[in-house]
This record gives C-alpha cells, structure tokens and sequence, in this order.
C-alpha cells in the first residue's frame, strides 16, 4: 500500500507560527495568547495577525507592559490547567520575567515533588539584524539552557515554525520558543496538518564529507548558502540543525563528526560562554574526539553590543562570506 504524501503549502515563516497557535487553540479550548499588542495590533512583528477576531478578546489577551506580571500570570494559568502561549515582544524582554521563567515555571514540578505541571510555551523574536539596536538584538538561548525545567526550541524553517510549536504547546513542561527575526518573512513549505513535531530531534540539513557545520536559528540558512558557495570550489560540508537546544539531539552530530573529522560551530549569540560551547564539549567528550582531524572550530557573534549601524549590525555576528572563509581555512589547512 502506497503512503499517501503529506499535504504542504508555501506559507511564510510567521503565517506558520499562526496557523499552529490556530490550530492548537481550535483543537483545545484551554490553549490562549497573552502578551503585549498581540490583539488588534495583531503582534509586535504581525505574528499573531486577525486570531483575536478569530477567537475573541477572552483567549487573544492584550496585557499591560509588565512582563514579570505576563509570565507570572501565565504559569498560575498553567497550574489552574490551562495551556498559555506568551509572547514576548523581543527576547531581550525576559529579563523582565527571570524570576517567573527561571525560579517559578521551571522549578514547580521538581519542588512538587511532580504534583503539577507548567504546560506553558514563551515565544520570543530574538536576534539581529533589523537596526533595533542594543537593548532589542540579543541572542540568550544560552541563558534558557542553562536553566534545569525549562526546553528550548529555535525553529529554523516555516515547517519547524509550526510543527515545532506545536509540540511545545503539548509539552507539560514549560517551553521557551525562540523565533529570529529575519526569518518571519523566509517562505517555505510548510504541512497542512496539525502534527507536531518530536522536541530533541536534530535535522541534517545537508551531508557532506569534508566538514561538519552545525547552526542554530538564521545561522542555519548562512551556513546552507555558505555551503553552496563551498561546493563550488569543490568542499563538501554537512549542516546540522539541532532545531531543540534542550534537550539536545546529540548523535546526528557525533555521528558526522566521527565521518568527516571536522566541525565548525556556529551562532549568532557572542562567543564567550554560548551554546556553542556545549556542542564543543559534547562533541569532545564522544567517541568523536578520538576522529578529529582539526581543532573543534567556533564562529560566532563579537562580545560586544549589537551596533545600530547596519554596517556594523551586520560585522557583529558571522554572515555566510565568514562561513564560507572560516569551513575553507579549517579544510585546508587541516
């Protein structure tokens, strides 16, 4: 018997993002938004568009600016059992929310003893490259991994956008779903069913035999361009996009360094102390290490603030020219 073809359309990355929370809301009545202009204004980057003329003003919750008191009314929401979607205008704006995120939504259900739970997601746009600046650019997956309870999911495609989002409105945990940006317009095929996705499941975007990229977010599309650019001149890389920060899919990625011997590590977040690192030290410590044919390389964001020059905007954080520069010199010279 034949399988019959998943249905899929082209849709933008934020019409992804909207079609699941539309679908999550229909399929439970317990799922609703909260956040900041997410009603009639539709969202901050238009994510969130007509749902409040869809599902009214009691599920699409416009909420004061006080992201503290958005999170922290989203995990009571949480444990009374309803199932939360917060939107966070930027991602810099959970600093506002560090208590709730990080001493309540991820620390209940261990302090419980497992007697509750905290189903809540918290979206985030996060990242550069659109000229908003210091305080409106940041990239801080690496603070929400570093946190026991919370997930972590950076969606790098339309379909991963949705199906992704929706796994993490099933979770019982509380799940931090970081968005980038630039990809809100990126269109891509994208499934028609409500399905989600499996959380800690890494996606090799393309497999090659000279080096191992691994990227995270709009890195993942870099590296992909880049990786045209290299074949041309006759290198092969692999793209691995662990697609779930937490928990971590590490095989795929041991698994190809052990093939090609190499592996360049790459973010948009500064260097000093990213997820990056825990790839290096997770690759280190694998049967891959003893495959190594080069130094574990990383190309990542200056430690410095996001310029609001768009000259400089753009030299702070790699883009696929350094991708391409830094696989050649590790190829080459290794």
């Amino acid at each position: 018997m034949t399988a019959v073809a998943e249905q899929t359309r082209t849709l933008t990355y934020a019409e992804a993002v909207r079609e699941a929370l539309a679908q999550a809301m229909t399929a439970d009545e317990r799922v609703f938004l909260l956040g900041e202009d997410v009603g009639t204004y539709g969202g901050a980057f238009g994510v969130t568009g007509d749902l409040v003329h869809r599902f009214g003003e009691e599920r699409i919750r416009d909420t004061p600016i006080s992201e503290l008191g958005i999170v922290g009314a989203a995990v009571g929401a949480a444990l009374a059992g309803m199932r939360p979607v917060v939107e966070i205008q930027f991602s810099d704006f959970t600093a506002q929310a560090m208590d709730q995120i990080v001493n309540q939504a991820a620390k209940i259900h261990f302090m419980l003893g497992g007697a509750a739970t905290v189903p809540m997601v918290l979206r985030a746009p996060t990242g550069s490259g659109t000229g908003a600046a210091a305080q409106h650019s940041q990239s801080l997956e690496a603070w929400f991994t570093h946190v026991p309870g919370l997930k972590v999911v950076m969606p790098a495609t339309p379909a991963d956008a949705k199906t992704l989002l929706l796994a993490a409105i099933d979770d019982p945990n509380p799940v931090i779903v970081l968005e980038h940006k630039l990809l809100y317009k990126q269109s891509g095929p994208v499934p028609e069913a409500a399905t989600p996705a499996r959380l800690g499941e890494a996606a090799v975007r393309r497999t090659g035999t000279d080096l191992t990229i691994v990227a995270t977010g709009v890195m993942v599309s870099r590296a992909l361009e880049a990786a045209e650019q290299l074949a041309a001149d006759g290198v092969e890389v692999s793209v691995i996009d662990p697609r779930t920060l937490k928990p971590l899919d590490a095989q795929p990625i041991v698994d190809d360094v052990i093939r090609t011997g190499r592996a360049l590590l790459v973010q948009e977040a500064p260097k000093t102390a990213g997820f990056m690192a825990e790839i290096a030290a997770t690759i280190g410590e694998s049967p891959a290490f003893g495959h190594l044919r080069a130094p574990i390389a990383r190309l990542c964001g200056l430690d410095v603030p996001i310029p609001y020059a768009p000259q400089l905007e753009r030299a702070a954080v790699p883009q696929a020219g350094d991708i391409v520069r830094e696989a050649t010199d590790l190829v080459r010279r290794w």
